[in-house]
This record gives structure tokens, sequence and C-alpha cells, in this order.
């Protein structure tokens, strides 16, 4: 008779949603603070309004933005860097991992043990950065897509799914194409 009880399923489908705010709430402050450390204490630099607006879209507490924002002009804030990650995955897939993070020396060998994991592997800088243009949104969009076999999109799949779980990591982006 488990699980018949109105309050546990609620109980945990709230735990699920917030812990999916909270994975994004958590990279929202990391860039905003980057963007105030950048900004140098300019609250009107674009790239921070940005930040600031996306924060705002996701529904972010104006508390926790004025926090993120304070821990970027102080100049307590820990380094946050981007991260851009080229990869292979299988059937040698072009993978670009763009994320935000506070210890590259962390988040390099975390990915690395995914991509590992699902038959992919690490490259090089350069590798895999010229199967993809740039957006004007600032989003990598593949020159031409790779057709994969339905093995290959089960692999990728479950590494891409992996790879956005990781807390540093904004974006995957592939230029398999999926079905």
């Amino acid at each position: 008779m488990s699980g018949h009880n109105k309050w546990s399923q609620i109980k945990n489908k709230k735990g699920v949603t917030d812990a999916k705010r909270s994975k994004l709430f958590s990279m929202l402050v990391r860039m905003i603070t980057m963007e105030a450390k950048r900004a140098g204490g300019n609250k009107e630099a674009p790239s921070l309004k940005a930040a600031i607006i996306r924060a705002k879209d996701a529904n972010m507490p104006l508390d926790n933005i004025e926090r993120a924002v304070q821990k970027g002009f102080g100049g307590g804030a820990e380094n946050f860097e981007e991260v851009t990650y080229e990869a292979y995955g299988p059937a040698g897939v072009a993978l670009l991992i763009t994320g935000v993070t506070d210890n590259k020396n962390r988040t390099t060998p975390e990915i690395k043990h995914i991509l590992s994991e699902h038959g992919g592997s690490l490259g090089t800088q350069g590798s895999t950065a010229w199967a993809f243009t740039k957006d004007e949104e600032g989003n990598f969009v593949p020159q031409a897509m790779i057709p994969l076999s339905e093995a290959d999109q089960e692999k990728l799949s479950g590494l891409i799914e992996e790879i956005e779980e990781h807390e540093d990591i904004k974006n995957v982006f592939s230029n398999a194409e999926l079905t």
C-alpha cells in the first residue's frame, strides 16, 4: 500500500522540481557573480543586465540576485570562469560542452570520466569547434549533421543526459542527427 498517500506523492514531485530549480539557481548565481566581477562595479553593463534578466525569467528571488551581484562587486567572490570542452562521443560525434566553474582542476577530470564511461573522449582545443558556428544568441549550431544508428543514439543521449546533470555544465551541443 505504499505510495497511496497524497502527501507522499506531492512530496516526491516537489522534491524533483526543487532539485531542478536549485541546480538552475546555483548556475545563475555563478553567472551573475562572474559577470558582476567582469563589469567592475558597473550595474549597467549589458552582460550583467542579461544575466539578471535571465535569472528573473527563471523566477529567481530578488534577494538571491542582489547577493550574487554584491558578491561579484565586493571582490570576495570565488573566481568563476567560463569553460568550453571539446569532445568526441559515440561514433565520432563532435560535442561542445559549455559551463561555468570555480575549479577547472575538479571539473575537467569529472567530465573526462563521464565521457569515458559512455564511449567518448575529451578532445584538444580546436578539435571539434570547427564543426560548429555560433549564432546571435551565443549557441553553437552544427555545420553538418552526422547520422547515427539507434544503438549509438541511445549511448549519445545517455552521455548528454549525464553531462547536463553536472552542476558546472550549462549546455551540450552535438552534431548528431537524432531521430
